[in-house]
């Protein structure tokens, strides 16, 4: 009989993550933006990792291709920590689940595996979603005059960016896995603090507060959850098969929309959960075929 751990684990990851915008949110309240917040936190969990593995920085340098798991890595958490913490928490938890459908394309490009008319399907089964999620109130006719919004471009570019990770890994296998932790870590402190400076002088970020005791606890204890998270994913995916995997972790979006419903983060419409079921259906077929 197989040990519920593993299964334990990950669900303790997709809790995690699909509950973090909610400490995001109290951070930006506090006067900590979540581009700051992201940077602060990594920060803390690099020097953790250094003070585990002092010797990981001499494997990161022999590795150079490391450089584009850093820059998407870091990019998936920027555009992610700061959708949820402006945005209606549920849409973009949606529309960062688009990238089964952007793994597809990556893999055909990047990895040279052609799309099966299975994945073809999945493929316009998720666009559509994402057409009913962002189809404005008035209707079709309305798309023109309506941009994406700021959370829902971070949302799209989120998933694409983590759609990018999961396939720059697997090209990555033969590296130590604490090399591509560095890494991960590293690029999502270093685009946290590039995009904190490029938006503060954008005139869309907000400068970095002063030091205080409440928000530098809140931080401190929500990088040790998501690194505890980070660990749990680990463990739990090294055990089960990636399709298993792939369908416990589909549990953050129920996590996100309850507890985002519960608390009022979220607007829950017709359209939304339409379009919501048909992502998540490219998302469970995806992890089926595997």
């Amino acid at each position: 009989m197989q040990s519920p751990l593993p299964f334990a684990a990950l669900l303790f990851n997709a809790f995690v993550w699909g509950l973090s915008w909610w400490p995001f949110q109290q951070l930006h309240r506090a006067g900590l933006h979540p581009l700051w917040a992201t940077a602060f936190m990594y920060a803390l969990v690099l020097v953790a990792l250094l003070a585990w593995r002092p010797g990981v920085w001499a494997q990161v340098r022999q590795h150079p291709q490391l450089w584009l798991l850093a820059l998407s890595s870091g990019l998936n958490n920027v555009a992610f920590n700061w959708a949820v913490t402006i945005g209606d928490v549920v849409r973009v938890i949606l529309l960062f689940y688009l990238m089964p459908a952007w793994a597809v394309l990556l893999a055909w490009r990047i990895l040279g595996e052609r799309p099966t008319p299975m994945a073809l399907a999945r493929l316009l089964l998720a666009f559509a979603g994402v057409a009913l999620v962002l189809l404005p109130q008035g209707g079709a006719g309305s798309l023109g005059r309506q941009p994406l919004s700021l959370a829902d471009g971070l949302a799209l570019l989120g998933g694409f960016m983590f759609a990018l990770t999961n396939v720059t890994l697997r090209r990555l296998h033969a590296v130590p896995g604490p090399a591509r932790m560095f890494s991960m870590f590293g690029g999502c402190m270093l685009m946290a603090l590039a995009a904190a400076f490029a938006g503060r002088q954008a005139g869309i970020v907000d400068s970095f507060p002063p030091l205080q005791p409440g928000w530098m606890a809140t931080a401190a204890l929500l990088a040790g959850v998501l690194l505890l998270g980070n660990w749990a994913l680990q463990f739990g995916a090294a055990r089960l098969a990636a399709g298993t995997t792939a369908l416990v972790m589909l549990s953050e979006v129920v996590f996100a929309t309850a507890s985002s419903a519960l608390l009022g983060a979220a607007a829950l419409n017709a359209r939304t959960l339409l379009g919501g079921a048909l992502i998540l259906l490219a998302s469970l077929l995806a992890a089926l075929r595997r």
